[in-house]
């Protein structure tokens, strides 16, 4: 089997990292603009988290599909259906725990599952993984870029017609209506005010273009000959072998991105409603990434203490992910008395407790919240970095 690029594990250990930070500050009153999501049109440093990890889940793909091949149809759906099913059933199994919350007179009560949230990021994740597989897998690559490209284009096509006035605003996007016919109003996410479902059904077909992209760029990246990971090289050989993989991943990026901002000026970059510019431009940014981890990981060989700490993320990133979710959901569990208000006592989650009077006094509101975060990143680092060393890696 050939070996990966040290460079793709910490790519993905790196998004892992991130998407632990953004997921986790102190409090969401206080945040560092770049820290957040775009209100709505634009895209953040936040917002290119998503669309990294689903690049990749592409990339990933590019190791596993030769064997799916080889191992034929039926252990190819046999093995993509499971992961697909298990996936999404995490996401679920996160929107419901911890099962039980605290009523208004401060006693547990079961949730009402009557308003489970069906979909979410796993569950996107496992839609896309397998569309995406199954595209990969039986279409050949110019065909695999023409449906790429239909993808793209049909999302448009239909946010344009079937939208409203304003197709691609929060009231005018189509999606919504269809999301609340299939999934219904009480299933879907209300963060907005309304409900709408920023993993919705319509916005994960572009979204499946975003794993195609990474499943490219890993399988340009391991078809590359002469690199030092596929044959014994002194380092200037190696760096000569691997710069024209370079130049053509910082071109691609470049034409991606200048696509993605070109398309925006008709079709605006926007992850909440995952718009066709917004897939092309952000994997023009993730391969823009890689190359440059690619640089100073397999050429220059800057490797250390730095790129081991987030490598460890990319052992076990998805238990990590689905950890830290759990964690921070018990937190909500521990309640500590913080006072009276109004003549009653107030109580409050482990998490609100310890930003409140541990990192806010200590550090102020902005910082406080952002260390806050950090913190937990070298939890789970700690916990990943454990499991590394004693070889233990949770795949699904």
């Amino acid at each position: 089997m050939k070996q990966r690029f040290y460079a793709l594990d910490v790519f993905r250990g790196a998004t892992v990292a991130f998407m632990i930070l953004v997921n986790n500050p102190g409090s969401w009153k206080y945040i560092y603009p770049p820290l957040d999501h775009a209100g709505w049109h634009g895209c953040t440093p936040t917002d290119l988290v998503f669309p990294f990890f689903l690049f990749a889940v592409g990339n990933a793909m590019a190791f596993t599909m030769p064997r799916f091949r080889e191992a034929g149809d039926a252990m190819m759906w046999k093995k993509v259906a499971r992961r697909t099913v298990l996936i999404f059933c995490i996401g679920l199994f996160l929107n419901a725990f911890p099962f039980v919350r605290y009523n208004a007179e401060g006693v547990l009560e079961l949730k009402a599952f009557q308003n489970l949230r069906i979909l979410g990021v796993l569950q996107r994740i496992a839609l896309c993984y397998f569309l995406a597989a199954v595209m990969v897998y039986y279409l050949r690559p110019a065909r695999l870029f023409t449906a790429g490209v239909a993808l793209l284009l049909l999302y448009w096509v239909m946010c344009l017609f079937w939208g409203g006035a304003d197709p691609y605003s929060l009231q005018g996007w189509f999606g919504t209506a269809i999301d609340k016919t299939v999934l219904g109003e009480t299933h879907m996410y209300h963060g907005e005010g309304v409900a709408f479902d920023p993993e919705g059904l319509m916005s994960t077909i572009p979204a499946v273009v975003q794993v195609i992209l990474g499943y490219w760029a890993g399988n340009f990246i391991i078809r590359t000959k002469n690199t030092p990971v596929e044959k014994k090289q002194e380092p200037a050989q190696a760096a000569n072998g691997l710069y024209p993989l370079l130049t053509k991943l910082f071109v691609a990026a470049m034409l991606l991105i200048f696509t993605g901002l070109c398309w925006n000026t008709i079709f605006p970059i926007n992850k909440k409603i995952w718009t066709s510019s917004f897939v092309i431009y952000t994997s023009g940014m993730a391969i823009v990434v890689l190359a440059t981890l690619i640089y100073f990981i397999e050429i220059r060989k800057w490797r250390g203490a730095w790129s081991h700490f987030f490598d460890v993320f990319g052992k076990n990133p998805l238990f990590i992910f689905v950890l830290s979710g759990i964690w921070v959901r018990l937190y909500g569990l521990v309640r500590i008395a913080d006072g009276i208000k109004e003549g009653k006592p107030v109580h409050k989650g482990l998490g609100g407790w310890m930003y409140d009077h541990v990192f806010a006094p200590l550090f102020g509101n902005m910082n406080g919240s952002l260390l806050y975060a950090v913190f937990h990143i070298l939890i789970f680092w700690a916990i990943a970095w454990w499991l590394d060393k004693r070889k233990i890696y949770i795949k699904v």
